[in-house]
């Protein structure tokens, strides 16, 4: 190994004036080191790479995979770019025949409406109640727990179904955003009398008294 002495580097040209010299003497050797004090204003950075916007190009995103496995020859991967997947040829819901039996059941419409459209008690609880507390109100005991509605006597209370209604009950969604207050009252009416024998009369104003602005979340427990 060649040694490198001290007035050699001193008496050395070639060592730029920009650079600062590191000697350190290990094993009788002299390591040398430098770190450059010009930084360029635009040089790229790791920072500089995570603040720059992002743009997402969905169609490329399908085509390159990402939304499930695509297998093409080594013919076609030399092909220009084309869709994959084409959304375009995807038919829209609302020309979906099939839907139509299911818009018809639920008086629904894919016009970006949401909802219930009928004012029908015992339809409202068979489309959105008894998929859960069976035809009859006789509930159910499974995989989850479906309390009974028909001869239940704090359905008595036609308060306490509105705000059940309005509000959900742990694993029962809240109807708040689902149902005017006309629909509340029919549902609870159909519960109230037609499944325990109840007689007192469910009102739209009883339903507006317990109404507030401030509907929960999606879930449940929320």
């Amino acid at each position: 190994m060649n040694m490198v002495t001290v007035n050699q580097i001193k008496s050395s040209s070639s060592l730029s004036s920009s650079k600062v010299i590191m000697m350190v003497i290990i094993g009788g050797t002299i390591a040398l080191s430098g770190c450059s004090q010009y930084k360029a204003k635009n040089a790229a950075t790791i920072a500089r790479q995570q603040t720059a916007p992002m743009v997402f190009d969905n169609q490329a995103s399908r085509n390159q995979g990402a939304w499930g496995g695509v297998y093409m020859s080594k013919a076609e991967l030399a092909e220009p770019t084309s869709n994959i997947v084409d959304v375009r040829s995807i038919p829209k819901m609302s020309d979906d025949a099939s839907m139509q039996k299911w818009l018809t059941k639920f008086e629904g419409s894919t016009k970006g409406k949401t909802g219930f459209f009928t004012t029908n008690g015992k339809k409202l609880y068979d489309d959105s109640c008894a998929g859960c507390h069976m035809q009859k109100g006789e509930g159910a005991d499974g995989a989850g727990y479906y309390p009974p509605l028909a001869n239940n006597s704090k359905m008595q209370s036609k308060y306490y179904i509105i705000s059940i209604l309005i509000n959900g009950l742990r694993g029962m969604p809240s109807f708040h955003s689902m149902m005017n207050d006309e629909q509340i009252a029919a549902v609870t009416q159909y519960v109230h009398s037609d499944l325990n024998n109840f007689t007192d009369t469910v009102t739209t104003a009883n339903v507006a008294q317990l109404r507030h602005d401030f509907p929960p979340g999606s879930d449940p427990s929320e």
